[in-house]
């Protein structure tokens, strides 16, 4: 960041948090609307698609793998938009000199991050409706328990996007932050369509510690029709704290960057 920038910074009192958190959540929308929006269509085409692609290979005996393909397809909405194109996002900005911008308006960086969050998140979210009530007709799985869809797209594509922002920011060039990107979402997606009991062990301990499964995990739960309660709060619970470990890292890391 400029000598000139470090100095308005301390000129200018802080913004609120939420009026800085509004300001870059309403620019950001403004943008992913116009530059963003195809891609989010493409999003939920890709996810459609698997639905259809593995229905033909799935046993109608087996719910359990119904539940599994319907969830990990829904989580896929929220991880190509929380991982691949968050770091995207993150990657130009820190590349283009958008986020010395930032850095000179008076307002929190945990409020740029969060707000640059949230704005992709919102377009996230008719995606996954989406493909979770398509899903559910399509493998006949029930509809009574999909509210949880609220808390596993919001603790869930926090986790995501607090993990695609630090790539973003981390990366040392924006090409390596969409490759980044695109392989945490390729990870979202062969560990989430596949119940990790149905895994050899090393990949059971890498699903472990990924937070997308615990997500898909508690929506595959609400899928059925007799959920265990308790694997749901559970799997909800490491999300959330999956989530804010994320997002304190990727502020820390736009922090970071521009200190530079």
């Amino acid at each position: 960041m400029s000598a000139v920038a470090r100095s308005t910074v301390v000129t200018y009192p802080a913004t609120g948090f939420g009026a800085a958190f509004s300001a870059v959540y309403a620019g950001q929308v403004a943008r992913a609307r116009t530059a963003r929006a195809p891609l989010f269509f493409v999003a939920t085409l890709q996810s459609l698609g698997l639905l259809l692609l593995l229905r033909g290979v799935v046993d109608n005996g087996r719910p359990a793998e119904k539940q599994q393909i319907v969830a990990g397809s829904v989580v896929l909405v929220i991880g190509f938009v929380a991982l691949n194109l968050l770091a995207q996002r993150f990657g130009h900005l820190r590349a283009d000199g958008g986020l010395d911008y930032y850095a000179a308006l008076p307002v929190p960086p945990a409020a740029v991050v969060l707000a640059t969050v949230a704005s992709y998140a919102s377009f996230a979210v008719p995606g996954t409706v989406v493909v979770a009530v398509a899903g559910a007709v399509l493998y006949g799985l029930s509809l009574t328990h999909l509210w949880l869809l609220v808390p596993v797209v919001v603790l869930g594509g926090a986790a995501l996007a607090g993990i695609g922002a630090a790539l973003g920011l981390l990366a040392p060039r924006p090409e390596l932050a969409t490759v980044c990107g695109q392989l945490g979402m390729s990870v979202v997606l062969f560990l989430g369509l596949v119940r990790a009991a149905r895994m050899p062990l090393p990949l059971r301990a890498l699903r472990a510690v990924i937070p997308s499964t615990y997500a898909v995990d508690a929506l595959a739960q609400g899928l059925g029709d007799d959920p265990s309660w308790s694997r749901v709060g559970a799997d909800l619970a490491v999300c959330a704290g999956a989530a804010v470990v994320a997002l304190a890292l990727a502020t820390f890391a736009y922090r970071r960057a521009v200190s530079r």
